[in-house]
């Protein structure tokens, strides 16, 4: 069973900068995906960001629009997530997943039902 802990997030201003972390327990091809959603109440979770371990190719939802950066250390089983230029919108609860590279299609999934392993979340506050 693969576990992931997450740590990081935390309260900033906008324009701010703030990065997450995410380890996981295990390497394994149902795990080779690792991505960041977030959730607000009453909303879907939506991709983030997502990198493929094995050659570390990156996608990022449209909103984040160059503003965060997702990076891995593959030997430490590790994800990364930096923050900056933060907004308002971006307050919402972080959660990482972990899910199966799609070869049919060449990349990761988008959608969060494909993930099956998902860490604890951490909060993320930005105030204007």
């Amino acid at each position: 069973q693969v576990q992931l802990v997450e740590s990081g997030g935390g309260s900033v201003q906008a324009g701010g900068s703030l990065s997450l972390s995410c380890t996981s327990s295990e390497y394994t091809s149902a795990s080779n995906c690792m991505a960041w959603f977030r959730q607000v109440p009453g909303k879907a979770r939506d991709r983030v960001a997502s990198i493929y371990m094995r050659d570390g190719r990156a996608a990022y939802g449209d909103f984040v629009q160059g503003r965060f950066t997702i990076s891995q250390d593959f030997a430490k089983r590790t994800v990364y997530l930096t923050m900056n230029s933060l907004k308002p919108e971006d307050t919402a609860m972080y959660y990482c997943a972990a899910g199966p590279f799609l070869r049919s299609v060449d990349y990761c999934p988008t959608r969060f039902h494909a993930y099956e392993y998902w860490g604890q979340g951490t909060q993320v506050t930005v105030s204007s």
